[in-house]
């Protein structure tokens, strides 16, 4: 697939590398190329450029910005060059404070999720949920002793949803398919319970598990 990846930071790049280890083709949209400049040497196959032109390029797009400035970085890559593709949300509604007591603030509520507005707004993009519950370090073929761990997403539209779990069997993931976009007021804030371990023992290497 033409994937385009909209962020520079660790989550972008680590997905981005992880999109051209199984043979995609991959532009990474920057607003700092400079940013990206040893990465980009690193990895040759990619292509680098505006938000824009990653999204008019991608037949999937990956949003991995700060949950912050998600639908600027969206507005940037028009909407146009969005409708009808699939848009990988792995984004948080994490907001510019500090953690207390190792939970992180949010910007939103238990009734409206960062990826329904998203949603609302870019109306013609396929949204689903994903990446968002774990961090950069694991998300491509993560290790455990107890196998496989759970990637939980959510979205309207199924055919999006069976193109994402695609990629997560690649990058060595089972799914839980969690239904229509009001799951992602659910899946969000597994990234704040992720990351208390981080912020209050130091530990970063875990990952949820679904049992069945």
């Amino acid at each position: 697939m033409k994937v385009a990846v909209l962020g520079s930071g660790d989550v972008g790049k680590v997905l981005a590398g992880g999109f051209l280890k199984y043979g995609h083709d991959v532009v990474l949209g920057t607003r700092d190329p400079h940013k990206v400049a040893d990465w980009s040497a690193q990895h040759p196959k990619a292509r680098i450029g505006s938000f824009a032109d990653a999204a008019k390029l991608g037949e999937v797009v990956l949003l991995a910005v700060k949950g912050t400035v998600a639908a600027e970085a969206l507005r940037l890559a028009g909407p146009a060059n969005l409708s009808g593709k699939v848009v990988i949300d792995a984004t948080n509604p994490i907001a510019d404070a500090p953690p207390v007591n190792g939970v992180v603030k949010f910007f939103t509520n238990l009734d409206e999720s960062l990826m329904e507005r998203l949603q609302r707004e870019f109306a013609d993009a396929r949204f689903v949920k994903s990446f968002n519950s774990v961090g950069h370090a694991l998300m491509i073929n993560p290790q455990f002793k107890a196998g496989k761990p759970t990637m939980f997403i959510c979205g309207n539209d199924e055919a999006a949803k069976q193109t994402v779990r695609g990629i997560l069997d690649q990058f060595g993931w089972e799914t839980a398919d969690m239904g229509k976009a009001e799951g992602a007021r659910a899946i969000e804030p597994l990234c704040m319970l992720w990351l208390i371990p981080g912020f209050l023992r130091n530990e970063w290497s875990h990952a949820f598990k679904l049992l069945t």
